[in-house]
Formats: structure tokens, C-alpha cells, sequence
């Protein structure tokens, strides 16, 4: 089971910590089923940037960056070297703690 700190970059919000996560589901369905926005245009299938999102700890946690999710997240917004797709973020089997950063959603267009 993991557990997941979201912290915000939009101001006034507080971090969120989610307990209990099962692996094999990605971040950005663990933010939806927690009602934490985090736009998703084009359906989870590493399609778009809008999942844009950074990795402050526990990135052994995730599987390795593909090539296809590299040139996405060269479009997001902001990029840095701990960025990441929420949507490809998908939990590998353990446990452990993730940390991540959500970029100012009311910045982002569409969902």
C-alpha cells in the first residue's frame, strides 16, 4: 500500500495526503477518486500534457520515463527534471511513500 502527499502549487490550497493506495493504479486516478483536480484532455493515454505533474519523492515507485511521455512533457507547462504524467504514473507492486507537486490547475485549459 502506498501513501501519496499531494501538495499545490495553486494558492490556497492546503496538501492532501491519500493513505492506503493499491498498486497498479496511476496518480492521476488516485487524484480523481479523491476529488483533486488535475486536468486529464485527453483520457489517460499519454496523449496530451494537461496531467503535467512533478515528483518529489518516491519516483522508484513508478516506472521509468518513456520517450512518448518525455516529448509530452517537453510541451507542459514548466517543465523540470522531476516532471512527470499523472496518467503514467502507475503504482508498481509495494509499497511506500510518493510526493508530488500538482502545477496551478486554473492555468490550464480544457479537461
Amino acid at each position: 500500500m502506498y501513501s501519496i502527499k499531494f501538495n499545490f502549487e495553486q494558492k490556497g490550497l492546503e496538501p492532501v495526503i491519500i493513505e492506503n493506495v493499491e498498486p497498479g493504479i496511476s496518480i492521476l486516478e488516485v487524484a480523481l477518486e479523491n476529488n483533486i483536480e488535475l486536468h486529464h484532455n485527453c483520457g489517460m493515454v499519454c496523449a496530451c500534457s494537461t496531467c503535467h505533474l512533478y515528483v518529489n519523492k518516491g519516483e522508484d515507485h513508478l516506472p521509468e520515463l518513456t520517450d512518448k511521455e518525455e516529448d509530452f512533457i517537453d510541451r507542459a507547462r514548466n517543465p523540470k527534471l522531476n516532471s512527470r504524467l499523472g496518467c503514467q504514473c502507475v503504482l508498481e507492486d509495494g509499497s511506500g511513500q510518493i510526493e508530488v507537486t500538482l502545477p496551478d490547475q486554473s492555468l490550464i485549459h480544457g479537461d
